[in-house]
């Protein structure tokens, strides 16, 4: 394990890349997808504000889902490349406490995001006329607001604990961000209490979140599969798969990586898993909800063409 400075309050981030040519290459095409996710999550949130049709729950809900996004991927893959281009690896203490705040509070409101849009798709398909009561605008918004701030109260509980507890071995963190758990190992204390707290809270935000998106989604299928409509059997299989992917792509390798046993952990194997929910998820979400989805692509083109007359 590397040594570092005892008499130095920073932390040293060893990476995700090599620090060669394969290691350059690499970070070209993480920066690739960097962009392509601001660009995505920042035109899905502009779609969602100027198109009317747009404004119902389940777009707001996807709107704020673009915007946990893009402050995602912000929170990590900045500093990552910052620190392999000039050869610096090192973090502040307070750097380290702010990006891991910002971090764990984007996981646990997308959790919780995507655990609310599922609801509105069960209550939309499984109880139709009961939707305008059951998502309105105003439990809509107690949805929103009740993500970020549980997010926040979280990532709070943590980053504190993170912040208080002595460190006094080697403060090379074996990961590409201040990740809470790859912190622990360099504790000079006993932290088996922390590590049950990440438990309950992983339970408790992604786990039942997910297990809860399974059994709305069970019902939705049941009740779309005993629709007469072809068209509305169609259109339900196709939103209902769209959101399926997005859930899969975020939560089990995060589950995986957070609910396994601290024996079968490796600091590389959770590296990798963690490129999938910071980097490619917030890439993909809004290409599969856009390509996936004749509602938005019908708001580009009526964006696009607004634009291009007032060129003219």
């Amino acid at each position: 394990m590397e040594k570092w400075n005892q008499t130095s309050s920073d932390f040293i981030l060893l990476g995700l890349l090599p620090p060669n040519q394969t290691g350059l290459l690499l970070l070209f095409l993480i920066l690739i997808l960097f962009f392509l996710a601001l660009i995505g999550n920042s035109a899905m949130i502009y779609l969602i504000g100027v198109d009317a049709r747009l404004h119902t729950p389940m777009y707001f809900l996807l709107s704020q889902l673009s915007l946990s996004d893009l402050m995602y991927i912000s929170t990590t893959v900045p500093k990552m490349a910052i620190n392999f281009l000039s050869g610096q690896k090192s973090i502040s203490f307070l750097s380290c406490g702010i990006q891991s705040f910002f971090f764990l509070t984007m996981a646990g409101a997308e959790g919780l995001l995507l655990a609310s849009m599922a609801y509105d798709r069960y209550v939309a398909i499984c109880h139709p006329l009961h939707y305008p009561i059951r998502m309105s605008k105003m439990m809509c918004v107690k949805m929103i607001i009740g993500s970020w701030l549980l997010g926040s109260v979280n990532s709070l509980a943590h980053t504190v604990y993170a912040l208080h507890i002595p460190y006094c071995r080697s403060r090379a963190i074996k990961h590409f961000f201040c990740d809470v758990p790859a912190m622990l190992p360099l504790a000079c204390v006993d932290t088996w209490v922390y590590e049950y707290m990440v438990f309950v809270s992983t339970s408790l935000f992604l786990l039942f979140p997910f297990l809860g998106i399974t059994a709305s989604y069970g019902r939705v299928l049941f009740a779309v599969s005993r629709m007469r409509s072809k068209e509305g059997r169609k259109k339900a299989f196709t939103t209902c798969s769209t959101h399926l992917t997005v859930v899969t792509f975020y939560y089990a390798p995060f589950v995986y990586t957070y609910l396994r046993p601290k024996n079968l952990r490796s600091p590389s194997g959770d590296k990798i898993l963690a490129v999938f929910y910071t980097i490619l998820t917030p890439m993909l979400n809004p290409i599969i909800y856009s390509l996936r989805n004749k509602e938005v692509l019908g708001a580009m083109t009526r964006v696009l063409g607004m634009l291009s007359l007032m060129k003219k």
